[in-house]
């Protein structure tokens, strides 16, 4: 039997909008004025009754829906607010709550500041006191607070593959020295750099001196960050990442000696065994010339420029925006590093040029991929980054700026402040 108009009406205003049909969301649609998108909503993609619920103007914008007429969606996101304040005790039976604003893809809380407590993401503290707050990060608005998962052994695993790539770095590095071009056959190449400024004996020391104190304030940031596990999971993999790279591009290219002062030759250490102890060695004295380390051949590109930025940038990401001392220093410190690498006449301007250019992009594109939940949405990004993947499948966005003690207070200290 076939129901009139008005009894339609009248059965489906009675009828719970969890048991709505896609028929029923059709008749909504329509009745609110959205015709035109029928088709899509309910025929293509079957909406029916609880999932018109949750839908949002997120789900609106992406795809598979992709809407492009901005007033449609503003006034259908108007329409569908509507519907989910009146029915607020069917989303909280799914698991949701309605307090004025939509929900997000994957019909949950949403996120802002990777899900932690309510608080802007360069503050620094406990979060005591702010539980809830309300802010936009990325489109997206922060509702409920999660904790984030420290994950120590893909931290461990982190650790272990840098180890593993410095170690490899090390004995190319060995393989490089043996094939060491000749100086009188093959003399320094043309430098508009190092042929302009004329060398400074002491500045490579600088150099290294800079990275040091670089390091110190990255280990100070790091032992203070409430997320440290993250932070020294995303520096391992990036820094053993471009040095596996670096590995590459020195062992398939061997440059001639950027200066006449090296005493660079081609030199042979025999059996591997041999090899193997020359490689310990560079890699127990972090290849630095401080730890009385003296290497030759590995120029393209220059590993001490790497480190120094991936440091700064590191130290710049995971401070307040509001630490501009230490931001000033920091950068101050990277850039007068690499002019004393480019003075020292130890590696040609390409070899800093390209480090600096690897180091940040790709620096900025794990960023940018982490922060965003990019690589969710695209197949490839996930085939060409597997290992970006692995370490950040569970860190939701941007990791907040929170500092506390490591360590918590001893016994006595508790007793004595009570």
């Amino acid at each position: 039997m076939r129901l009139s108009r008005s009894e339609w009406d009248m059965a489906g205003s009675q009828l719970s909008v969890r048991r709505w049909t896609t028929k029923h969301v059709a008749k909504w649609l329509r009745d609110e004025g959205f015709c035109d998108y029928v088709d899509l909503l309910c025929n293509k993609h079957r909406l029916d009754g609880t999932s018109l619920l949750t839908l949002g103007e997120y789900d609106l914008r992406s795809p598979p829906l992709e809407l492009k007429v901005l007033g449609d969606i503003k006034r259908l996101m108007v329409s569908l607010r509507k519907l989910q304040k009146q029915n607020a005790d069917v989303l909280e039976e799914l698991g949701l709550s309605f307090d004025g604003h939509p929900p997000l893809p994957g019909g949950g809380a949403d996120w802002l500041c990777n899900g932690d407590p309510g608080r802007d993401c360069d503050a620094v503290g406990n979060g005591s006191g702010m539980d809830q707050y309300h802010q936009y990060t990325n489109g997206k608005y922060k509702q409920h607070a999660r904790r984030l998962d420290p994950e120590y052994w893909k931290t461990v695993v982190s650790s272990v593959y840098v180890v593993f790539v410095f170690g490899f770095t090390s004995f190319v590095m060995v393989i490089v020295h043996e094939r060491v071009p000749d100086m009188r056959t093959y003399p320094p190449l043309p430098d508009i750099f190092l042929d302009s400024v004329p060398r400074i004996p002491w500045a490579f020391a600088m150099a290294e001196a800079c990275g040091v104190i670089l390091c110190n304030i990255w280990l100070l940031v790091l032992l203070l960050h409430r997320h440290r596990s993250i932070l020294l999971r995303r520096l391992c993999s990036l820094m053993g990442t471009v040095f596996m790279l670096r590995c590459i591009t020195m062992f398939v290219t061997s440059l001639s000696v950027p200066g006449q002062h090296l005493q660079c030759s081609g030199k042979t250490y025999g059996d591997m065994w041999s090899k193997l102890q020359r490689a310990v060695a560079i890699w127990s004295g972090f290849g630095m010339t401080l730890t009385g380390v003296q290497t030759c051949g590995d120029y393209m590109f220059s590993g001490h420029t790497v480190v120094l930025t991936m440091l700064n940038f590191f130290v710049t990401e995971y401070t307040p925006r509001s630490w501009n001392f230490i931001h000033t220093l920091s950068w101050v410190l990277n850039l007068f590093g690499i002019f004393f690498i480019l003075a020292a006449h130890e590696h040609y301007s390409i070899d800093v040029f390209i480090a600096f250019y690897i180091t940040t992009r790709l620096f900025l594109y794990y960023h940018t991929l982490a922060n965003t939940r990019a690589y969710q949405q695209s197949r490839r990004a996930r085939i060409w980054f597997p290992m970006f993947s692995f370490f950040e499948c569970n860190v939701n966005g941007p990791v907040p700026n929170e500092y506390g003690w490591p360590f918590s207070k001893p016994a006595f200290l508790r007793r004595l402040i009570g």
